[in-house]
């Protein structure tokens, strides 16, 4: 279940989910939400999605969905954000 900040911030990004029935936008995984973002939103949302979720997760999550054979993230995004993760994120911790 989606906390009430989540769900808020899916509904101003409602128009990145066309795909998906309005009244089911609120529920949809934080995978997908992951996904969506990072491949169709724009630099404002990214930085929310990361306050929201925390850099970490969204991190923990674009890697575990890029190492799988079928990847749903365009190659673009996929290179962007492994250079991006790997410079901001520390590694050793």
């Amino acid at each position: 279940m989606n906390s009430p900040e989540v769900k808020k911030f899916i509904r101003e990004n409602s128009h990145l989910f066309w795909w998906i029935k309005e009244e089911s936008k609120e529920d949809i995984s934080l995978n997908l939400l992951v996904e969506a973002i990072l491949n169709y939103g724009n630099e404002k949302s990214v930085k929310k999605l990361f306050e929201l979720v925390g850099i970490k997760k969204v991190a923990e999550i674009f890697y575990e969905a890029t190492n799988r054979i079928r990847v749903n993230y365009y190659p673009d995004v996929v290179n962007f954000f492994n250079l991006y993760f790997k410079r901001n994120i520390d590694k050793s911790k």
